[in-house]
């Protein structure tokens, strides 16, 4: 006879999001590595047992906190975009600032380092965010649009979104030499393919 599949709470729940808002809270404060079920359970003043009701696998916590995490990011970038649909460039590179310099997304890329599945998932958001951005290039540039010549959409949607990434783990690190001259160099770039 084969065993009933295992009850899981329902992903709509007050409790799932009160247990993600804790996870949140654990990676912000003390790291991936404090994210345990115990401590998990302690943060959110629930039983261990209530929490593996909602999450049967700690890597499943995980997922959970970073599609929630994308979801927000895709709402905010996108209610962006349609609030400066003339300004994709800018919007997009102001954007990608500010997702760079998150400390939950920096907690969630070192995760990656060290899980499989949660480094596919990180993989699924990224190329999922990517995808929104350089939609929005393409409906003011063009499908097949070089801006200025250089780079194609994807290319230069990279350049957008790494650019700050590199800085911010810099500057993690107390590295700063030629930050601001990259950046303002870039944003002057940005600028000139706004005005051609």
């Amino acid at each position: 006879m084969a065993a009933a599949p295992r009850r899981v709470g329902a992903e709509n729940s007050k409790t799932r999001d009160a247990l993600l808002d804790c996870v949140e809270r654990l990676l912000l404060e003390k790291g991936y590595a404090s994210v345990t079920y115990r401590a998990l359970a302690s943060e959110a003043g629930v039983t261990p047992s209530l929490v593996q009701y909602y999450f049967p696998t700690l890597d499943e916590i995980f997922v959970a906190a970073i599609r929630r995490y994308a979801e927000a990011n895709l709402e905010y970038l996108t209610k962006t975009l349609e609030a400066h649909p003339d300004e994709p460039l800018r919007t997009l590179w102001r954007y990608n600032q500010r997702e760079a310099t998150g400390a939950l997304m920096t907690e969630f890329m070192a995760l990656g380092n060290h899980r499989k599945s949660i480094q596919t998932e990180i993989a699924q958001v990224t190329r999922r965010m990517r995808k929104v951005q350089v939609d929005a290039l393409a409906a003011k540039f063009g499908k097949d649009a070089r801006p200025g010549g250089h780079f194609s959409l994807a290319a230069l949607q990279l350049l957008m979104s790494g650019i700050p990434k590199f800085l911010s783990l810099e500057e993690g690190v107390g590295v700063k030499t030629a930050h601001k001259e990259v950046t303002t160099a870039f944003e002057q770039y940005l600028q000139s393919l706004e005005e051609s």
